[in-house]
């Protein structure tokens, strides 16, 4: 019952909810990112795959600039990643956005993180499964690691909330998750500002 009705429901009351009470908060951010991103403004969206695979536009605060080298490529995440980015990345604040995902049915405030479309091709049968749901702005996963820890460990971690999914554990990774963006915990992995590619064996 929780997974087919409830669920949605805490999920429209909730987003809703919050984009309200985010709101000055959201105005700020966009204010200072419309200004230190200058031309690139500060939102971008991105296509990703949500339930059953089926592609929609995520939203999020844009933290890093559109800096390229000499032969028009865009420079690693680490040098386009400016300061005011970096602290809103490490709070988590660049996530609100998503909110207006939930509220149109694309997301969930919990579930599986939604990946790149090009990594499809890429899932084992076992990984494929992160798509039974609809993602989420936070996750089992996040809570246990976040970009700290290997592909391999989030996917087992997506599908145990797969196979687990409950009020109770929802609950649990948003205390989690409020915990952690206190504590500023796993932001970035250890090779990265962010979190390596996966290339289907990582």
């Amino acid at each position: 019952m929780y997974r087919k009705l409830f669920k949605l429901i805490f999920d429209l009351i909730f987003s809703g909810c919050a984009l309200v009470l985010a709101s000055p908060i959201i105005l700020i951010l966009w204010i200072c990112l419309t200004i230190v991103n200058k031309e690139s403004g500060a939102f971008f969206s991105q296509q990703r795959p949500g339930k059953n695979a089926k592609i929609f536009k995520v939203i999020k605060f844009k933290t890093m600039t559109d800096q390229k080298d000499s032969e028009g490529n865009l420079l690693p995440d680490e040098k386009r990643l400016t300061k005011v980015g970096k602290f809103i990345r490490s709070t988590s604040l660049d996530e609100l956005p998503q909110l207006w995902n939930v509220v149109k049915g694309d997301m969930s405030l919990i579930g599986p993180r939604p990946l790149l479309p090009e990594y499809l091709p890429l899932y084992d049968e076992s990984q494929k499964r992160r798509h039974e749901v609809r993602p989420g702005i936070t996750g089992w996963a996040q809570v246990n690691g976040r970009n700290t820890i290997s592909w391999k460990q989030k996917f087992e971690y997506d599908i145990y909330y797969v196979d687990n999914m409950s009020f109770i554990l929802d609950l649990k990774i948003i205390y989690l998750t409020i915990k952690k963006v206190f504590i500023r915990e796993g932001i970035n992995s250890a090779t990265s500002a962010t979190m390596e590619t996966f290339n289907g064996k990582n």
